[in-house]
């Protein structure tokens, strides 16, 4: 049985998104690409014409499963527990998504030059506004907010603390909610 188009579209992107987040996505070819994949130039182009083709794929499809979160949490109540719900599923993302994070943290100038931060960034604002009473004190809008920050630097302060990288997203996990529970304790 074959590859489908779909297996060799996604193992196009996690090779490409690898080197991307590994050498920078300036530094990287679509030559080095198909040489890593073991296919000619010719065939990468039949899925992807252009290494920002990849790249806002790879993103594009993420975004998505922002969105789904995004959606979700718009359909439940505005309750703590559905807060710290939200947080957990955001942190799963998160760790799905670790090699794309550690991308756009360290490739930030690309980011921006393809107007992929500002679709990122206007995504943590609809998060952060589901966190978040904007009619509560500042500390406690400050919590809400630090709580998603608090996942996201997580990801790259913790890389050399002790522990597998499941422990470290679950530590942060539970800062972030105690956060959020600080922020709604009554």
């Amino acid at each position: 049985m074959g590859t489908t188009r779909s297996d060799t579209r996604q193992r196009i992107q996690d090779v490409a998104l690898e080197l991307f987040a590994d050498k920078g996505y300036d530094k990287t070819s679509l030559r080095e690409i198909a040489e890593r994949l073991d296919v000619t130039k010719a065939a990468l182009y039949y899925h992807f014409k252009t290494k920002e083709d990849i790249l806002v794929s790879i993103v594009r499809d993420h975004f998505a499963k922002v969105d789904e979160l995004i959606a979700w949490g718009r359909a439940r109540p505005a309750t703590l527990e559905t807060r710290l719900e939200l947080l957990a599923r955001y942190s799963s993302l998160l760790a799905g998504g670790s090699t794309l994070f550690r991308f756009m943290q360290e490739n930030q100038a690309s980011i921006r030059e393809l107007s992929l931060g500002e679709n990122f960034k206007a995504r943590m604002g609809d998060i952060i506004g589901m966190l978040r009473d904007k009619d509560a004190d500042l500390k406690d809008q400050a919590r809400c907010i630090s709580a998603i920050f608090t996942m996201h630097a997580g990801m790259f302060a913790l890389d050399d603390a002790k522990g597998d990288p499941e422990e470290k997203r679950l530590a942060c996990l539970e800062v972030a909610q105690e956060l959020v529970t600080a922020a709604y304790r009554g």
